[in-house]
């Protein structure tokens, strides 16, 4: 379906490589390099073929002067280095240009030798004060596919967005997907889309407006869909049930179309019925309650013990689970407990599951479940995304059958 990076003769080409280094960076330091090492597959099958490689990748949100100075790519480039020269016996070269594009980055192109990287400044630089990045400006697409022969997609986690690094490239010059790519889009096929049942759901979060698309996607696939956080929130509203503070989503178009979808698919949707509640009006105050007794002024934060318990006899009967989302506020210790239980009775049950991304991959991580799972999904909107609608906007160009501009550069 896709140009693979594989399928053609690559030797000796200037690649403009888009990688996801969006990680979790705190005074300079990463905490967190999983998709750095996810990339370097890629990267190494381009060193062996002596390509020379433009990076380009964003990071955080750019809205003020001082996040030109927070989101710096630098230390990104510092820990590729490290990485690459670590499994590689011939020392390998990055390169950091501290713009975005430039009369300097074409001449460190020009002066690059093969099997050296150059990484470009954070894309997301463009959007500040301008938004060229995000609107995906044909300019600077054109730009950025200038500075080579082709372009690999490597930033599934950002293959939902259409920007010019993602998707404006892709229409200028030849564009292929790399091995994570197509790792990702391959285990969401297997494991998801034709999953073995029974099938499982595990689906919390902030906002359904989000994922009700998905939900709507998944409903008719899995044998079961176990609600958390404001999602789970929102449901419980739909059925008249008092959720007191608790965060959920009031618009009334959403909430008749979760209505409906109760109606259909009752059977499958299972949902809390006690959980860990806060105060609107006392920080301290913490207490397990059923869902039905709720006061006014209480704020469900986590799962309670007899929905955990439940939820775990689900999970240790299915092949398959897809979790999104996490159970609670678990970066709190009092609301944590939720996400702990759910994530221990997956690592039990000995089923199929995936990951997918987001704020669910960081509790994975932060609770050491990091290698017990079958798949972790770099991108949790790009995942959520592909299930919904069967393809990513920024991967569209890179079909076999599209077509690209050729410029003369």
């Amino acid at each position: 379906m896709y140009n693979k990076i594989q399928d053609i003769n690559i030797e000796d080409k200037k690649v403009v490589l888009r990688c996801d280094y969006n990680v979790p960076i705190v005074d300079g330091v990463i905490q967190d390099d999983t998709k750095i090492k996810a990339s370097l597959k890629t990267i190494e099958y381009l060193l062996e073929h002596n390509c020379k490689i433009i990076i380009l990748s964003h990071l955080g949100k750019i809205k003020s002067k001082q996040d030109l100075k927070k989101y710096t790519l630098a230390p990104i480039a510092k820990r590729l280095l490290e990485l690459l020269n670590a499994n590689n016996r011939s020392k390998i070269h990055v390169v950091f240009s501290n713009h975005t594009r430039s009369s300097a980055i074409v001449e460190k192109v020009a002066a690059l030798n093969s099997r050296e990287i150059l990484m470009v400044e954070n894309t997301r630089f463009e959007d500040y004060p301008s938004n060229y990045e995000s609107s995906c400006n044909e300019e600077l697409s054109k730009f950025w596919a200038s500075l080579g022969d082709i372009f690999v997609n490597e930033a599934f986690a950002s293959s939902h967005r259409k920007h010019a690094s993602t998707y404006g490239i892709a229409k200028y010059i030849p564009g292929y997907i790399g091995f994570r790519v197509q790792e990702e889009l391959e285990m969401l096929d297997k494991y998801i889309l034709n999953a073995e049942h029974p099938f499982t759901v595990v689906m919390g979060g902030a906002k359904l407006e989000d994922k009700i698309k998905v939900i709507e996607k998944l409903l008719p696939l899995c044998d079961h869909l176990l609600l958390t956080g404001g999602i789970a929130n929102t449901f419980l509203k739909a059925l008249n049930i008092n959720i007191g503070f608790s965060l959920c989503s009031n618009d009334e178009e959403l909430i008749e179309k979760i209505k409906q979808i109760l109606l259909q698919y009752r059977s499958k949707i299972v949902l809390p019925f006690d959980a860990i509640v806060g105060s609107s009006y006392d920080k301290e105050y913490t207490s397990l309650k059923m869902i039905n007794k709720l006061d006014d002024n209480e704020i469900i934060y986590d799962l309670g013990h007899k929905t955990i318990e439940k939820y775990s006899i689900y999970l240790n009967e299915s092949q398959t689970v897809f979790i999104n989302g996490t159970a609670g506020k678990y970066e709190d210790p009092r609301y944590a407990n939720g996400t702990k239980e759910i994530l221990a009775a997956l690592n039990y049950s000995g089923a199929n599951v995936i990951v997918g991304g987001g704020d669910c991959v960081a509790a994975v991580n932060k609770f050491n479940y990091k290698d017990a799972f079958t798949y972790l999904c770099t991108g949790g909107g790009a995942s959520l995304d592909y299930i919904a609608n069967g393809s990513l906007i920024a991967l569209e160009p890179l079909k076999k059958e599209e077509n690209y501009e050729v410029l003369d550069f």
